[in-house]
């Protein structure tokens, strides 16, 4: 998923009112001041407006005559949006908010992949096999820098998902990968996170032996192992590192969960 400020002035523009509407610099109920919103941008009136057609669609905004463009209540917003959900994290404005954003992955992902990982294990093939086995080979490899890791971890659970061959639970990789991105870069910049290939590996020995049984159990100790390394960055004194600037590379080595 590339992020709409790497796609030009349009996508610089639609990343920016996102985070303010989000972060609640443009309120709910707010009517949108174009004229304005065009002057401070340095952006046209066409740009702004296909912008806002990208934020409309994502249920964050709406026009109406007579009372102009508007931001809709939250409870519109189309929060499983794969861009909402990364504007949710990368705009955590403090780590309160951002332990609030990953317990509620946390919950959906209790929910979710303990189920899928059951049916990958019924019907993995060997090309599913072959996928899980390379990233997580790519999970175990000593000195990748922390996009490589985040990614191999990624592709991780999108392979277990394809493994489902369930093509509405393989959509369910857009829920996951923002917050499970993010919540990687945080919670093994802090000290003490558990190895996490073992346990991948465990769930990977279960698909492999077509074990739906052993593979959710396998599956609830790694969501269990995520658990405890979020609960020792909420016992931490330190704030965790802010996420980098988009566009960014990390250069320390980082563990996924």
């Amino acid at each position: 998923m590339t992020p709409y400020a790497r796609r030009g002035v349009h996508g610089q523009t639609v990343e920016l009112l996102a985070r303010r509407i989000l972060g609640g610099e443009i309120a709910e109920g707010a009517t949108l001041d174009l004229v304005g919103l065009q002057s401070e941008l340095d952006v046209s009136l066409t740009a702004l407006r296909e912008s806002l057609k990208v934020l409309a669609a994502k249920g964050m905004v709406d026009a109406r005559q007579r009372r102009g463009t508007f931001v809709r209540p939250r409870a519109e917003w189309n929060l499983l949006d794969a861009d909402v959900l990364r504007w949710q994290f990368e705009g955590a404005s403090t780590s309160e908010s951002d332990r609030a954003l990953l317990h509620n992955l946390a919950e959906v992902r209790a929910i979710i992949e303990p189920a899928a990982v059951r049916l990958a294990a019924e019907r993995r093939t060997d090309a599913d096999l072959a996928a899980l086995d390379g990233a997580l080979d790519a999970m175990g490899e000593q000195g990748t820098d922390a996009a490589h890791a985040v990614e191999a971890d990624l592709a991780f659970h999108r392979a277990l998902l394809t493994a489902t061959h369930n093509e509405l639970l393989e959509r369910m990789e857009m829920v996951i990968e923002s917050g499970l991105a993010h919540r990687d870069r945080i919670v093994h910049s802090a000290p003490h996170s558990e190895d996490p290939v073992p346990a991948h590996r465990a769930v990977l020995d279960a698909v492999r032996d077509q074990d739906p049984q052993a593979a959710e159990a396998a599956m609830r100790a790694l969501l269990d192992q995520a658990g405890r390394d979020l609960d020792r960055l909420g016992d931490s004194e330190e704030d965790a590192p802010a996420e980098p600037p988009l566009g960014s590379e990390e250069t320390e080595g980082s563990r996924s969960q």
